[in-house]
């Protein structure tokens, strides 16, 4: 263990001289790393103002306590931040996931494909370009998938839910959803290749 982090676990053990200021400066770290993190990722839910700030004061608590309740577990083979960081990002990941939960509009799993072309950046001056690969996509999601990989393209790629919320939605990882969703686009490739819409490299047919 390097001297930092043996440092961070003796002044945060229980009964330790110095304990409550070490627990002040643990905390004062994670609300710069919880700010930082719900900066990044708030634009795409529309989460500002007093919101965003209670979620980074949560995500900061919940993450000391979670750190100060494991920290018998800390075995030194990472850095004691590196490892104690981590519990403040999956702190706001969970903090994100309820907040989409909490306002996501109804029916949120509902197939709205009028916004895959904005999804996929394609331009309304070039729609008679792309609308028969839309059209393909549609039908390759419908008859090629799976019902999950369905339900994760249209929650992810259509809806553009969180993947932190898809992930408490189903109860399943965050890497389970990458592979689903990764199997149904290749999928879906497969069968546009197929009809013609995508050449081998996956650009348009001339």
């Amino acid at each position: 263990m390097d001297h930092e982090s043996a440092e961070w676990v003796r002044v945060l053990s229980a009964g330790a001289p110095g304990r409550d200021e070490a627990v002040a400066r643990l905390h004062a770290k994670f609300l710069r790393i919880a700010g930082a993190e719900v900066g990044r990722r708030a634009a795409r839910q529309e989460l500002a103002g007093t919101a965003a700030d209670d979620l980074v004061q949560q995500a900061a608590t919940d993450a000391l306590v979670t750190v100060l309740a494991k920290l018998g577990e800390f075995r030194g083979e990472s850095r004691f931040t590196s490892w104690a960081y981590k519990f403040v990002v999956f702190a706001v990941s969970n903090g994100l996931a309820h907040h989409f939960r909490r306002t996501a509009p109804d029916g949120w799993e509902i197939e709205d494909w009028s916004v895959l072309p904005d999804r996929f950046g394609l331009t309304p001056d070039r729609q008679a370009e792309w609308q028969d690969l839309v059209a393909g996509i549609r039908k390759a999601v419908h008859e090629e998938l799976s019902d999950r990989q369905r339900r994760v393209f249209t929650a992810l790629v259509l809806n553009g839910v969180p993947l932190d919320a898809l992930v408490q939605e189903l109860g399943t990882s965050r890497n389970a959803l990458y592979k689903t969703l990764y199997d149904a686009r290749r999928k879906i490739r497969a069968r546009l290749v197929a009809e013609g819409h995508l050449d081998e490299t996956g650009g348009r047919q001339a």
